[in-house]
């Protein structure tokens, strides 16, 4: 509820506010989409150029396929954000967990041994699959309203 006006400077501050407003959240919601349409498109260029390089190889390595995993979870939250207008935070623990994964396979193809590296890595996985199971558990308990 906006105050009473007591002088003209008030009027012109609040006829300013009403045409201002919808015009900053129109460039507001302008920005998010083109931001997410560049950030879909860069993510399905990156899955191509992984996939033509995984034929050009005539193999797949799990590095390569967990990579495509990530793209689809990426591609996965844009579509979502599009939809509800909201950003799964899930998601973007689901693509951390992916690329912690890929980083312990890769260290575990290119050193062939255990070492605390990869106990460090095993212990963020831990950790961010306790924080999904929080921001699961928060959600459930604590819906978001319908109104934001």
């Amino acid at each position: 509820m906006s105050p009473k006006p007591t002088n003209k400077s008030s009027k012109l501050e609040i006829s300013l506010e009403k045409i201002s407003d919808p015009i900053g959240n129109l460039f507001v919601s302008l920005f998010h989409r083109i931001a997410l349409f560049g950030i879909g498109a860069a993510t399905v260029w990156s899955g191509v150029h992984t996939f033509l390089g995984m034929i050009n190889k005539g193999t797949a390595s799990i590095e390569d396929l967990l990579l495509l995993f990530i793209f689809l979870e990426i591609g996965a939250m844009v579509g979502i954000y599009f939809k509800t207008n909201h950003m799964p935070v899930r998601f973007l623990i689901y693509v951390a967990i992916t690329a912690v994964t890929r980083l312990i396979i890769d260290l575990a193809n290119t050193k062939h041994e255990a070492d605390v590296q990869i106990l460090i890595l095993g212990v963020t996985i831990l950790i961010l699959a306790l924080a999904n199971a929080l921001v699961r558990y928060a959600s459930s308990r604590f819906p978001a309203n319908s109104s934001d």
